[in-house]
């Protein structure tokens, strides 16, 4: 009789020593689902997160790549323009370098007109007037040779302005490049 008092107490110690194994199980595994949930949550929040910057950064992106492409077509528009003004430039002194000649042809206007004067100077008695007109005439020639000369002297320093004017905005232009060169952007 004792043994199966012993053995009714045994399989109550295992009974219950079983049911405390099911319990510690059974927490262990609430105790992990909890922990997998916070887990979860965490990844959850942190893809959140990663994916606010990651946007972010595209919007930036975008943002620099517009104004980089943006600065470059200013920069490159300035350039042609002040390639075209360059070239109008070497056409202006073109056309002052043959005015320039026409105006050197006046030197033998003026040396015709002297001769001029001398031979009227033999008709003075007959026309007066001439001789007072034909100097009028070499005294209007010479300013406007003048004139000429001084214009021509002007459109070159013209012409040498635009053109530092030019080879500053290349200068200024090379950054831009530079970072376009870095960072190309469709």
């Amino acid at each position: 009789m004792r043994t199966s008092s012993d053995d009714a107490i045994l399989q109550q110690q295992y009974l219950r020593a079983l049911s405390s194994f099911e319990g510690i199980v059974l927490s262990q595994i609430d105790v992990k689902n909890k922990l997998g949930d916070r887990l979860n949550y965490s990844i959850r929040a942190g893809l959140i997160i990663l994916s606010v910057i990651a946007f972010s950064i595209l919007v930036l992106l975008l943002t620099l790549s517009s104004q980089i492409n943006r600065i470059s077509s200013v920069v490159g528009a300035m350039n042609t323009h002040f390639t075209a003004v360059s070239l109008r430039m070497d056409e202006i002194v073109e056309h002052l370098g043959s005015m320039e000649g026409e105006v050197a042809r006046l030197h033998d206007i003026e040396a015709s007109t002297a001769l001029m004067k001398t031979e009227v100077a033999g008709i003075v008695t007959i026309t007066g007037d001439i001789g007072i007109n034909v100097e009028s005439v070499g005294t209007q020639m010479t300013g406007t040779r003048l004139n000429v000369e001084s214009i021509a002297m002007t459109m070159n320093a013209m012409n040498l302005e635009i053109q530092a004017m030019s080879a500053e905005m290349h200068r200024m232009a090379k950054p831009a490049r530079t970072l376009n060169r870095m960072f190309p952007f469709p």
